[in-house]
C-alpha cells in the first residue's frame, strides 16, 4: 500500500492573468498599477490621490484593500507574538520506544546523520520553524499548513494549496517514522538524498512557500524570539539555511507514533512480527494474518515499522503519467497512523482504506515495470480477491497502527496556537503609528507608545522582504521618527511598530 508522506516541491503552476489581460477591458483608463507607481499624482500637482476614471478608482481601491488584507494578515496578526514554550524543553531525544522498536534491525534503518542528532533544543527550534508562516513569502503558509498534526502530519486534501493558491502535483506525505527509512531519501520520487535537503525545498518552491533561503534566514534572524532559540540549539545566534534545515529535520525525526494498540500487543507478547496477538480482536488478527500472508502487504511494508525499503511500481496505471522515481515507482512509506492520512497514494486518488484494499484485491494494473512482488505464480498481476469480511478485517488491523496520542501531544503541537487569534485583534490601546501618504523622500512618522520603553520600527516591501529598521531604541511615549525612503522604488510598503508587549502594522505608499 502507498500511504501519503513529506511533500514539498511537487507543484502545479497556477495560471496567472497578465497585466495586459487586466487592461483589455478599459483601454482608455490609466491602470491602477501605473497610478500607484507614479504616486497617484499629475505632473506638477500636489501629492494627492488621482486617477483618470471611476473604474480606475475602483481598481485602485481593490488593490489597496487586497494589499491591506494580505499584508495585514502577514504582519499584524502575529507580529510581536512569540511562541509559547515550556520553561523546561520537551523531551525529544529520549522518547521511550517499545522493545521491538529498539531491536538492531530497526536501529539499522535510522537515517539520522552523525552531525545532526536529535536534541531537545534543536527539535524545539524545529517545532517553532515548522509552524511559523514567516517561512513563506507572504506569511500565510507554514510547513504545518500541509502537514497537520491531527491528520498524521499529512493533508486531508488531495493536493495542497500554496501561498498564492497554486496546487501541488502530489499528495502531501505523512511524517510518521521519517527517521526510520534506511535509504534516507525523501519525496515520493526520492529525489532528496537526505531529510536535511528535503525540508528546504518547500520553502523555496514557487508554488508552496516561495521564499528564497537568503530572505528566509534574514527574516528569521530579525524576529525577536529566534536568536535565543538558535543559540540554545547550536551555541550561537547565527541563522543560516543549514541550521534551519538541521532544526526542522530534528523535529520531523522526533515524530514517532509508537503508542498504538499494535505496539501494546506486541510488547506484551514478544516474538517476531506476523504472529496472532492475544490483545487484538479476532477480526484484527484476521487482518494481521492477511497482511503478513495472502495479501503480501508485509513484503513491501516490512516489519514493525511497516515501511518499504525501495521505491516500487504498485500497479496504479498501465501507463503511468507520473514517472515518480522512474517507471512509475514511488516511495513506500510507513503505514503507522495510516488511518489518519487519507487520501492515499502519490496523487491522493483513493479516498478510503477500503478503496486502497480494493485496488490490491482486484485492481492492480499490469505493466512491464510492475513490481514482481505484485505478480502471481503465473506472472500475472496478483488477485487475492478479498471477501467483504476480509476487507473489513484488513482495515481493522490497519487501525491498530494508529497512535491517537500523537494527534494532540503538545510536543508536536502549534506553539503559536495559544496566542494567535482566529480573527485579527483590536489594536493595542495606547500604541499608534501615523504615516503620511504618499511618502516622497524623507518622511516624518509619529510614534505613540503606551509608556516609555523599547520599540522597533521595521519596513517590509509588498513581498514581505525586510527593507530597513527605522528605529530600535528606548523611546518616549510620543516620538518623531524620520525615514528616508528616497532610494526605494515606488509602491506599497508595510511599517511594523513593535514593543515587547504588542505590535501593529501600517501600509505606506512610496512615490518615486
Amino acid at each position: 500500500m502507498g500511504p501519503p508522506q513529506p511533500s514539498g516541491g511537487d507543484t502545479v503552476r497556477p495560471r496567472v492573468v497578465s497585466s495586459r489581460e487586466g487592461r483589455a477591458s478599459a483601454p482608455h483608463t490609466r491602470p491602477a498599477s501605473r497610478a500607484l507607481a507614479a504616486g497617484f499624482t499629475r505632473p506638477g500637482t500636489p501629492p494627492i490621490l488621482w486617477v483618470d476614471s471611476p473604474l480606475a478608482v475602483l481598481r485602485l481601491a481593490s488593490l489597496l484593500l487586497a494589499s491591506a488584507l494580505a499584508l495585514g494578515a502577514a504582519y499584524a496578526v502575529r507580529s510581536g507574538e512569540a511562541p509559547v514554550l515550556p520553561s523546561t524543553p520537551y523531551d525529544y531525544d529520549g522518547i521511550a520506544l517499545p522493545a521491538h522498536l529498539t531491536a538492531p534491525a530497526v536501529r539499522a534503518t535510522d537515517n539520522t546523520p552523525p552531525d545532526n542528532p536529535i536534541t531537545d533544543a534543536g527539535a524545539t527550534l524545529g517545532r517553532v520553524l515548522f509552524y511559523d508562516p514567516r517561512l513563506s513569502l507572504n506569511g500565510t503558509v507554514s510547513c504545518a499548513s500541509c502537514h497537520l498534526q491531527d491528520r498524521g502530519f499529512s493533508d486531508p486534501a488531495r493536493f495542497s494549496r500554496g501561498f498564492e493558491g497554486g496546487l501541488t502535483q502530489r499528495h502531501s506525505m505523512g511524517l510518521a517514522f521519517a527517521r526510520y527509512y534506511a535509504r534516507g531519501h525523501f519525496f515520493w520520487d526520492e529525489r532528496a538524498a537526505t531529510l536535511e535537503e528535503q525540508v528546504l525545498v518547500p520553502i523555496q518552491d514557487e508554488t508552496e512557500m516561495g521564499l528564497p533561503l537568503s530572505e528566509a534566514s534574514a527574516r528569521i534572524a530579525a524576529t525577536e524570539y529566534y536568536p535565543p532559540l538558535f543559540a540554545d540549539a547550536f551555541g550561537t545566534e547565527a541563522v543560516t539555511p543549514d541550521r534551519i534545515a538541521r532544526a526542522l529535520s530534528q523535529f520531523v525525526r522526533s515524530i514517532v507514533p509508537a503508542n498504538t494498540r499494535y505496539d501494546d500487543a506486541r510488547e506484551a507478547q514478544g516474538g517476531p512480527p506476523g504472529r496472532p496477538l492475544a490483545a487484538l480482536t479476532d477480526e484484527e488478527n484476521l487482518g494481521l494474518e492477511l497482511f503478513f500472508g495472502r495479501g503480501r502487504c508485509a513484503q513491501c511494508h516490512r516489519g514493525d515499522l511497516f515501511v518499504g525499503d525501495v521505491p516500487r511500481n504498485n500497479g496504479l496505471d498501465a501507463k503511468p503519467s507520473d514517472p515518480g522515481a522512474g517507471d512509475g515507482r514511488f516511495k513506500t512509506g510507513s503505514l503507522r497512523n495510516v488511518a489518519l492520512t487519507a487520501p492515499y497514494m502519490h496523487d491522493g486518488r483513493f479516498a478510503t482504506l477500503e478503496a486502497v484494499i480494493d485496488h490490491y484485491s482486484t485492481g492492480i494494473r499490469d505493466s512491464p515495470t510492475l513490481d514482481p512482488i505484485l505478480r502471481g505464480p503465473d506472472g500475472r498481476p496478483l488477485r487475492p480477491a478479498f471477501t467483504p469480511q476480509e476487507r473489513t478485517a484488513l482495515v481493522a488491523f490497519l487501525r491498530t497502527l494508529t497512535d491517537e496520542t500523537l494527534a494532540t501531544d503538545p510536543r508536536w503541537s502549534d506553539p503559536f496556537a495559544v496566542t494567535t487569534p482566529a480573527a485579527p485583534r483590536p489594536e493595542p490601546p495606547g500604541l499608534s503609528l501615523t504615516v503620511p501618504t504618499p511618502i516622497r523622500g524623507r518622511a516624518t512618522l509619529h510614534v505613540r507608545l503606551p509608556a516609555p520603553g523599547p520599540a522597533r520600527l521595521d519596513v517590509f516591501d509588498a513581498r514581505g522582504r525586510h527593507i530597513a529598521r527605522v528605529m530600535d531604541a528606548e523611546a518616549a511615549m510620543d516620538t518623531r521618527v524620520f525615514w528616508d525612503a528616497s532610494g526605494l522604488a515606488g509602491g506599497l510598503y508595510v511599517l511594523r511598530l513593535s514593543t515587547p508587549d504588542a505590535a501593529l502594522a501600517r501600509l505606506a505608499v512610496v512615490s518615486p
